[in-house]
């Protein structure tokens, strides 16, 4: 072999080296671009789709199918109704596509459930074929403590979902009393007034103060004017 020969062989090799590092390069970066972000695939619309169609449907796609509710509907029972994201978005693979399924067409009428307690209004939701859903509750004077006050839907509606919401009776709120200021009193005069007020007066801490004469209240807390319920406990701090 001439050099002449030797130089080209050593400069093809080199190119070759070149080209496949560059190849493996491009490979690697492509590799861990893919690892990072996912392949990306264009979702398919599932809508109208029985549940068992719709997951085989999006598992082609690698996607996974999650179910968040059911609803009444026209539809067909177990048809899907709605999709999240939406048809044609690019979504990457391994992601949830959630969706919701029709229950059919509603043909159970709500019951009335106003004025029953809450476990007598759920056990009559659950015989009507419906489920309990959010419950709420407030204080409201004059009505029995845990009775219904309100139902979502009302009754002998067609509820578009199969869960009624009520609105729960607390009962006549509790006594409330505004904090008194006792900072400045002599402790037997601080400790009567929260007696005559029905407060509980749960601590006297004393300490040495400066400013304020001795056995007179330096602190308290509550602080005066606060909104406070009858079961609240105060706590003074005496001047010693």
């Amino acid at each position: 072999m001439t050099l002449r020969d030797r130089m080209e062989w050593i400069l093809r090799m080199s190119l070759l080296v070149f080209v496949l590092g560059a190849a493996a390069f491009l490979s690697a970066v492509t590799a861990i671009r893919f690892a990072i972000h996912g392949r990306e695939v264009e979702l398919p619309s599932v809508m109208g789709e029985s549940a068992s169609e719709a997951k085989q449907l999006l598992e082609s796609k690698q996607l996974e199918m999650k179910i968040t509710d059911r609803v009444f509907n026209e539809m067909p029972a177990n048809e899907v109704i709605q999709q999240t994201p939406s048809a044609g978005e690019e979504v990457k693979t391994g992601q949830d596509v959630h969706v919701v399924l029709s229950l059919g067409p509603q043909t159970i009428s709500v019951p009335p459930v106003t004025g029953a307690s809450l476990h007598a209004a759920q056990i009559q939701l659950i015989q009507a074929g419906l489920q309990l859903g959010v419950v709420s509750t407030c204080y409201l004077p004059g009505l029995p403590a845990n009775s219904v006050v309100s139902q979502d839907p009302p009754a002998g509606d067609r509820a578009a979902a199969p869960r009624v919401d009520l609105l729960i009776s607390e009962g006549d709120p509790p006594a409330a009393y505004v904090m008194p200021a006792l900072v400045g009193m002599n402790e037997l005069d601080a400790e009567k007034i929260l007696d005559s007020a029905g407060l509980h007066l749960a601590q006297i801490n004393y300490a040495a103060t400066g400013q304020t004469v001795r056995g007179t209240v330096a602190e308290q807390a509550p602080a005066a004017g606060t909104r406070i319920e009858a079961d609240v406990t105060v706590s003074l701090t005496v001047a010693e």
